[in-house]
């Protein structure tokens, strides 16, 4: 893809469809859903393709926490960079992109090191926020949809 130029969505909610578990272990449903322009430090993607592996499988069934529903799941995929947020320098509109699973500050003892893919700064969590502890999602009516875990897709 070439588009490295600007897009016109940059900055702005977009509206996109996504596979949703609306309640646990109940069929996954296809809507529209909005979501909010990336933060400072956060990218946002266009899904190309995804899938489900065991953990979203044993989030999707849990019905005690860490469960939260409704909760869009999906943490394997590959997709191109829509828009970043300020003081992003790794990536730029158009590139093609794996998210990870774990987050990285790119500047502690860890992430500097050859040894590790794990961040001291932003450890792993299961959480369905978002580091600020909001979320990036909500339906057409305004709920929430929660993260499966920070980089939700």
């Amino acid at each position: 893809m070439d588009g490295k130029s600007s897009s016109n969505t940059a900055g702005k909610p977009l509206r996109c469809r996504a596979a949703i578990a609306r309640k646990a272990g109940e069929p996954l449903v296809i809507e529209e859903v909005i979501v909010a322009p990336p933060n400072p430090r956060e990218v946002r993607i266009k899904i190309i393709c995804t899938s489900l592996c065991h953990s979203d499988i044993t989030m999707w069934k849990l019905k005690d926490p860490p469960a939260i529903f409704p909760r869009i799941l999906g943490h394997e995929a590959v997709g191109v960079v829509e828009s970043v947020g300020e003081g992003v320098h790794e990536v730029v509109e158009g590139d093609t992109v794996i998210p990870t699973f774990v987050s990285d500050c790119g500047e502690c003892r860890d992430c500097l090191s050859e040894k590790s893919n794990l961040c001291t700064k932003f450890p792993f969590s299961i959480s369905p926020w978002m580091r600020d502890e909001t979320s990036r999602f909500t339906d057409i009516n305004g709920e929430t949809l929660y993260h499966f875990v920070n980089p939700s897709k």
